[in-house]
């Protein structure tokens, strides 16, 4: 399919894409090199590009474009767009559960297999519906274990810490082939004025951790109620508050990380199975799934691509994005094995240099002659991830030009609407669909802008400078200059 599609569009991107490898610098507009300023960038920090989205005309601004940068989370388009096609829209994910044993009055005399295989999205809810869906079985009890596969990756070994200082945040866990709610705590505290204290649920209950579930209220404003809680998560085995809740918060829901993840599934499907009413006589552990277990006695199933990545462009969701990539990886060396039923080994395993290798000879099928990005996890949570904002635009627009094209701009945030595009103060409100980035020292936004006058065209804008964060003006700025063509 991707050798049709590049025949059908090179026509009408050859003229774009000579442009764009001669276009030199061109001024910028005033009030963007005004914001430029205001910011203290430097213009030598800057690279972007705007030009027509089916590649009919020269650049209409270029400056720099050829210069590979680190683009933060807009390296997500690549990876989004690499899966639409290698992988279709309608592309789905199978967690498949296994019984090891026979079920008599009510138990499973014998072990419970889970098997992972890469779905981003199997939050609270869906293992929940897993866990139910065991129950349906007729399984009350287990006498054996409950067994935790993640084999069909490569283990990703990260310190989430170290990226940014946050290794609370839950967009920095690691990638799991059996990734479950993004091995995250939710934290839903609800003040109580009667009780004079705030009730604290957490989703999911974790086997083992002490959970503080009531915290004394304060007055005044909220605030700042985060800090205000003084919450301990330094033990994985309790999490605790040695403060209070503003009262006037009323209902708020924090999410963390879990401060153990490499146990955190293990302790959320014994906390959830316990509390759905489940008895276990053994343990849930980390496992391999037995040869001789030939058939899952289910598999649930995920929601399919085109909607998987709206969440990881319209809210930036890095794991979710990198469980992609892992997943490219995973399915091109499934699809060598013979056999529609061929199960993951040590041979067919998820990688990321695997991962790098699919997208990057995909690039070269689709995009050829224009310089391919350099790929690290595939999420742009990465400090050595690199692409040009030449090479950017012009997968934009062979994305326009395409049968994708409305899952792709579907999946990104529509400016002063919605995700990471909700507070934007540019005037473009509902005319541009943009992925932003964001890093230490980079801000970026590439995609598609409605024009004043009906046209289309591709933005690519990304600053790596220390100052990056404050030019966030200056890329409103570009954005308004941009629509306003007429």
């Amino acid at each position: 399919m991707a050798k049709t599609l590049a025949s059908r569009c090179s026509g009408f991107v050859l003229s774009a894409l000579v442009a764009l490898g001669n276009a030199h610098s061109q001024s910028l507009p005033p009030e963007v090199d005004a914001a430029l300023a205001r910011a203290k960038v430097p213009r030598e920090a800057v690279t972007l590009l705007i030009v027509d989205a089916e590649g009919k005309a020269v650049p209409r601004l270029s400056h720099r474009a050829a210069v590979a940068v680190n683009p933060a989370s807009v390296m997500k388009l690549v990876t989004t767009y690499a899966a639409l096609e290698l992988l279709g829209p309608a592309f789905t994910w199978s967690t498949p559960v296994y019984v090891e044993g026979a079920v008599r009055d009510g138990t499973l005399f014998g072990n419970l297999y889970i098997k992972g295989q890469g779905d981003p999205k199997l939050v609270l809810e869906r293992l929940w519906l897993l866990l139910r869906r065991v129950q349906g079985l007729g399984v009350r009890t287990i006498s054996g274990d409950i067994v935790l596969d993640s084999s069909a990756f490569a283990p990703v070994e990260t310190d989430p810490g170290t990226f940014d200082g946050e290794p609370l945040r839950p967009y920095n866990a690691a990638p799991d082939a059996l990734l479950l709610n993004y091995k995250s705590v939710v934290m839903t505290f609800v003040a109580d004025r009667t009780a004079n204290s705030a009730q604290v649920q957490f989703d999911p209950p974790l086997a083992g951790v002490a959970m503080q579930t009531s915290v004394p209220l304060a007055g005044g404003d909220c605030g700042d109620y985060r800090a205000a809680l003084k919450a301990d998560f330094s033990d994985p085995n309790r999490i605790r508050f040695g403060g209070t809740y503003p009262a006037s918060c009323a209902e708020k829901i924090w999410p963390i990380a879990y401060a153990d993840p490499k146990t955190y599934s293990t302790r959320a499907v014994e906390g959830l199975w316990q509390e759905m009413g489940g008895k276990l006589g053994g343990s849930v552990r980390s496992g391999s799934l037995p040869p001789a277990l030939a058939a899952p006695v289910f598999e649930l199933v995920s929601p399919a691509l085109a909607e998987v990545i709206r969440d990881i462009n319209k809210y930036s969701n890095n794991v979710m994005a990198q469980q992609l990539f892992l997943t490219l990886s995973l399915q091109n060396r499934l699809s060598a094995v013979p056999g529609s039923a061929a199960r993951a080994t040590a041979n067919e395993r998820g990688t990321l240099e695997g991962a790098r290798e699919v997208v990057r000879r995909w690039w070269t099928e689709r995009m050829a002659g224009v310089e391919a990005p350099l790929l690290d996890n595939g999420s742009g949570l990465s400090r050595s991830e690199r692409i040009s904002a030449q090479s950017l635009a012009r997968m934009l627009q062979t994305a326009y030009l395409s049968p994708l094209m409305p899952e792709l701009m579907a999946s990104l945030p529509l400016a002063g609407v919605d995700g990471t595009m909700r507070r934007s103060r540019s005037r473009a409100t509902g005319s541009a669909h943009l992925k932003t980035g964001s890093l230490r020292d980079v801000a970026a936004v590439a995609g598609y802008v409605h024009a004043a006058s009906g046209k289309r065209y591709v933005l690519v804008a990304i600053v790596n400078h220390a100052n990056a964060s404050a030019a966030r003006p200056a890329l409103d700025a570009l954005l308004d200059w941009a629509m306003k063509d007429n």
